[in-house]
């Protein structure tokens, strides 16, 4: 399977970038600084240099071509102003998305936040972000040509993974490993059957893959 993540040197974009190189995965990791790309390679993955502030729709899409799954986990990160919020976690989400059904790309998976909400009151940074990853998911859920699936983890810490989750449409907050987060990407990559869910993620007690069979069967 050929997979391209959009925000490719994220933390847990390298880190899902080892987990489906090492499975046999062609991954592609989409970066806006070529001094990143060794750490892709060393990753396993193919570094492929887009700014996904600044690209087109047609640009985007021509590196989507041949993809089989595309994944959206690109942000703006914790030192960014609410300009990039809007420019990153919305637009950026919104344009990878569109390239997504450029280039045929069917499987779609966006990493959001848990409390993403378009109508996310307050006027502080964080607020603004929420907001920002709120419109993204609502518009990403129009499309009935992309197979998608939203993930939204709780509070993200750089704790070795436990590989064990709790995923449902509402988990409540807590916090969960980088590592699980890969983790359950990888494994909804797999699982087309969550095609249409938006699933909050935090540790619990299920092991991955039967946690995520578990909401695929509901």
């Amino acid at each position: 399977m050929r997979i391209v993540i959009a925000g490719g040197h994220g933390q847990i974009a390298l880190r899902l970038e080892r987990l489906l190189a090492a499975r046999g995965d062609e991954v592609a990791g989409i970066i806006r600084r070529s001094e990143h790309g060794d750490d892709l390679r060393a990753a396993g993955a193919e570094p492929v240099l887009c700014d996904l502030e600044s690209a087109s729709v047609e640009e985007v899409a021509a590196h989507l071509q041949g993809a089989d799954a595309a994944v959206f986990a690109a942000g703006a990160g914790p030192g960014s102003g609410a300009a990039r919020k809007d420019t990153v976690d919305r637009g950026a989400a919104v344009l990878f998305a569109d390239a997504a059904i450029r280039a045929g790309v069917r499987r779609y998976v966006v990493v959001s936040s848990m409390g993403a909400d378009p109508s996310h009151p307050g006027d502080d940074v964080f607020d603004v972000y929420l907001r920002a990853k709120g419109e993204a998911d609502a518009y990403i859920r129009g499309f009935n040509s992309l197979e998608w699936t939203i993930l939204r983890p709780g509070m993200l810490t750089n704790d070795a993974g436990t590989g064990l989750v709790r995923l449902e449409a509402s988990t409540g907050r807590g916090p969960i490993p980088r590592d699980d987060v890969a983790a359950v990407l990888a494994e909804l990559l797999d699982t087309p059957a969550t095609a249409g869910l938006t699933l909050e993620l935090i540790s619990g007690s299920a092991p991955v893959s039967v946690a995520v069979k578990s909401v695929a069967g509901n």
